[in-house]
């Protein structure tokens, strides 16, 4: 199933991105910084829920107390919750 989630904090703005079961792939972000973030959904494509916040939960950037990889663990881990709810 297709998400998007409005982030937080961060230059990105949007994170759109498929979820079959805990299977995160298609990332996308609109806005934020182009290469760097091609890169991290490049890495993540095919990795689970728990892999993505593993690497990527906690990660801040610069005096921010986020950052677009960070706001990607918590998109995909709400998802997750939404989808095994039934919501």
């Amino acid at each position: 199933m297709r998400h998007q989630y409005k982030t937080q904090y961060t230059c990105s703005q949007v994170i759109s991105f498929d979820l079959d079961g805990d299977v995160v792939s298609n990332v996308e972000f609109l806005g934020g910084c182009n290469g760097n973030l091609k890169a991290i959904s490049k890495l993540v494509n095919g990795m689970t829920v728990e892999q993505i916040e593993s690497y990527l939960r906690g990660n801040t950037c610069g005096r921010r107390p986020t950052s677009c990889a960070d706001q990607l663990a918590i998109a995909v881990r709400e998802a997750y919750e939404k989808e095994q709810a039934g919501a």
